[in-house]
């Protein structure tokens, strides 16, 4: 059952459209992505629907209820946590938590949430003083404060060191599995593949795929890039025949196929029957990187940028 539903959203600033005609649903409980490059209409997008903007045309619904003409009902069921968000410098992260959680007649209690934001020996501090990657931790924490049953995260790791970013993953997963849906908007292509369950790609103003990311992988045109050294040199003949190959190289003695996952297990099988020894076998597949790069006219800020190998 969907819990957000957006039909047909437009939004212009000063006469150039920046969100046009974007419709998607959310299902209950998912998490779900909403990729693009920098100025595609994303933020404007999840903005539209927490009823931070309002949409010059098309409709949002959030649990059935219209984001602007009922945004008190909204803000107690979405929580949101945004691109650039900022609070008073005078005012400490415990004086912060406890004011957030005033506003919900339910809030979640604040301070196991603090430690587990590493925000713990911060509470004390005072806004100003944070750091880029403190002050993000921060707002997620006001975000899910009030036990909301839809979040919104706007970058939600940017500006996080590499395990910070992965604690606040398995963070975000804990708390699907809690029962709130996720809106994740992010540039991170190794964050949406870990855990989006479907992924909207928007550029332009416009939705170009909307799958889930094993879909959009699937559809990518990178194909599966096979690399080894042979102990002893392999016919021509048989690497032009593997099936599913597009091409084929030799490279000072190292072989790189360019196919499928049919070519994989058909460059296994003929190594075995020559009694051909493969060092150094990589496999290199096609990833979330290779289907943004495709369906986006520009390669945007893609963070992990690249083919995920694999050890063989």
């Amino acid at each position: 059952m969907a819990i957000i539903e957006a039909s047909g959203v437009r939004k212009s600033y000063g006469g150039r459209s920046v969100v046009d005609g974007v419709s998607f649903s959310v299902d209950e409980g998912e998490i779900f992505g909403i990729l693009g490059p920098n100025g595609a209409g994303k933020t404007t997008t999840v903005e539209c629907v927490a009823g931070l903007r309002v949409p010059d045309a098309g409709t949002v619904r959030v649990a059935g209820l219209d984001p602007v003409a009922d945004r008190d009902r909204v803000t107690r069921l979405l929580g949101a946590q945004l691109q650039e968000s900022e609070l008073q410098t005078k005012i400490t992260v415990r004086e912060a938590l406890e004011l957030y959680s005033a506003f919900y007649p339910r809030p979640a209690d604040w301070r196991p949430l603090a430690e587990r934001l590493g925000l713990d020996t911060k509470l004390d501090t005072r806004f100003g003083r944070l750091s880029g990657g403190q002050k993000q931790r921060l707002s997620i924490a006001l975000a899910l404060v009030g036990r909301p049953r839809v979040v919104i995260l706007d970058e939600l790791t940017t500006g996080l060191d590499p395990r910070a970013r992965r604690d606040t993953w398995q963070l975000i997963e804990d708390v699907r599995a809690s029962g709130v849906t996720v809106v994740l908007v992010t540039h991170f292509m190794e964050e949406a593949q870990r855990l989006c369950d479907r992924i909207a790609v928007i550029d332009k103003g416009h939705v170009v795929a909307l799958d889930t990311p094993a879909g959009l992988i699937a559809g990518a045109d990178g194909s599966t890039v096979i690399s080894f050294t042979p102990s002893k040199p392999l016919p021509e003949a048989e690497l032009a025949a593997l099936p599913g190959a597009t091409s084929y190289e030799d490279r000072d003695g190292r072989v790189l196929i360019n196919g499928t996952d049919e070519t994989v297990n058909a460059v296994i099988s003929l190594l075995a029957r020559l009694r051909v020894t493969a060092h150094r076998l990589r496999v290199a597949e096609a990833t979330l990187d290779d289907a943004f790069l495709d369906l986006t006219e520009h390669p945007g800020p893609a963070d992990d940028r690249g083919l995920t190998e694999r050890a063989a």
